[in-house]
């Protein structure tokens, strides 16, 4: 155990976690561009410390040379959602893909921990290239609500604050936290569409300044100075006033004068 190059190691896992990251970022930033909603909020990873590994080692009784295939959350990914809903989405994407397996699932979410813990794990199997050559690492994918993940983070302080012996008082308040994370998930679902509409409307609203905007430096480009500060106030009149409905119209506008201005070329 003591004789192990931990460094060279953990490598592989650190690898995987930033390949992973950027792949599901990716898969969020894809979903977007297609004007889809995007059941992925927000990305995050870890690679677990040796003293944590050397912990569950013990605990789960797994030998030193066995740590890879005894141990399925070295490798950690964690994907936050909006909504609950959401998780199932999200799983199926993963199940879908060619480039991980997934060997194990648990539902925590319909089958909360005593301690009223949330969440849907996922061990996967995944290769990766190494200097070394091909190997395949597992890896544990947990997804969870923003509510959930809040209450998961607390938990997980208390826990290493009392060393995982918390006071009965201390538990009892977790569990209705818990609870009232669960009911706020509910409640953000019963209003799902409204939140979604009015988050796309958001973007579609800001994607549209960035083109006028683009638009407006890319007729400065063709010499078109004139349009270009005309449209420059007119923007500015209209972003005054909050006329996004004249805004899109703007941008029309901006287009074919580029078409125009690209056609003399």
């Amino acid at each position: 155990m003591h004789g192990r190059d931990w460094g060279r190691f953990l490598y592989p896992y650190e690898q995987t976690v930033e390949e992973l990251k950027v792949k599901f970022k990716s898969l969020r930033a894809e979903l977007k561009r297609n004007d889809e909603f995007s059941p992925i909020e927000f990305v995050t990873g870890r690679v677990k410390r040796v003293s944590s590994i050397l912990n569950k080692a013990k605990q789960l009784h797994v030998p030193d040379d066995e740590l890879e295939e005894g141990i399925g959350d070295i490798a950690g990914i964690r994907i936050m959602c909006q909504f609950v809903e959401d998780i199932d989405r999200v799983a199926e994407y993963i199940r879908e893909r060619r480039d991980m397996k997934v060997v194990y699932e648990k539902d925590y979410v319909r089958n909360k921990k005593e301690s009223g813990y949330r969440s849907y794990h996922m061990i996967i199997r995944y290769p990766i290239q190494t200097a070394l050559g091909y190997k395949e690492v597992l890896a544990e994918i947990q997804i969870r609500t923003l509510a959930m993940n809040f209450w998961a983070t607390i938990e997980h302080s208390l826990n290493y604050k009392y060393k995982d012996k918390l006071p009965e008082e201390v538990n009892q308040r977790l569990r209705r936290a818990a609870e009232a994370a669960f009911w706020l998930d509910k409640e953000m679902s019963s209003i799902r569409q409204d939140i979604v509409s009015a988050q796309k409307q958001f973007e579609d609203d800001s994607n549209v300044v960035t083109k006028i905007l683009n638009g407006i430096q890319e007729l400065y480009f063709y010499h078109r100075i004139r349009e270009a500060a005309s449209y420059q106030l007119k923007f500015n009149e209209k972003w005054e006033r909050e006329d996004y409905w004249g805004l899109k119209t703007l941008l029309t506008d901006i287009q074919h004068s580029i078409s125009r201005a690209k056609g003399e070329v």
